[in-house]
């Protein structure tokens, strides 16, 4: 086990991100909603508001509008990742806007490789919470259309298929499944399980 960072953000999706009907789907990142402290558990993510509230997540199998198998019911990303998509799409790429429940803060861009064998997130009394079965979040066409700044209407082709390259191998973020429940908050150091 090895230090990794720690949590610089967590966040929960209120509803999808993905919205309308193809070829007019777009994403909308205005579902995010920042929290200061997660609970983590099989079932998915709850966020749990300054004022006490307890706010399922989109993916969470408690959510109204839920259709998930349960798996991989959480996600994370890095902020180094958020840094390199900042110099290749601009200011509008700010860190979390992907939708990922936890951001980690690390002097390290990790890939697969890294994390694969999991993460452990110290809670409070020192215990970690652990995340496996860790997994590279594909990017999607709507977020690399949205990283891009492409209107609707406009036409898709090789600068897209760039885009959703550049999306990969984790720098869109991981998924992963927490099968014991425990809160975590912003500031926690993270390892490598």
């Amino acid at each position: 086990m090895s230090p990794l960072g720690r949590v610089a953000r967590l966040q929960i999706q209120r509803a999808r991100l993905k919205l309308g009907a193809r070829p007019a789907r777009r994403y909308e990142p205005a579902p995010l909603q920042e929290v200061p402290e997660l609970e983590l558990g099989p079932e998915g993510v709850w966020g749990h508001s300054p004022g006490g509230e307890r706010i399922a997540d989109v993916h969470n199998r408690a959510h109204e509008a839920h259709n998930h198998r349960g798996e991989n019911g959480v996600c994370f990303g890095f902020t180094r990742h958020y840094a390199a998509l900042r110099e290749r799409f601009g200011a509008r790429l700010a860190d979390g806007i992907a939708g990922e429940n936890i951001l980690i803060e690390s002097g390290e861009a990790p890939e697969l490789a890294r994390v694969a064998g999991g993460l452990g997130i110290e809670r409070d009394g020192g215990a970690l919470l652990r995340l496996t079965r860790v997994l590279v979040a594909e990017p999607c066409l709507e977020f690399a259309r949205y990283a891009l700044g492409l209107p609707l209407d406009a036409p898709g082709g090789r600068h897209v298929t760039e885009a959703l390259q550049a999306l990969r191998e984790g720098r869109r973020g991981f998924y992963a499944t927490c099968a014991e429940p425990g809160r975590i908050r912003v500031g926690a150091t993270v390892y490598v399980l």
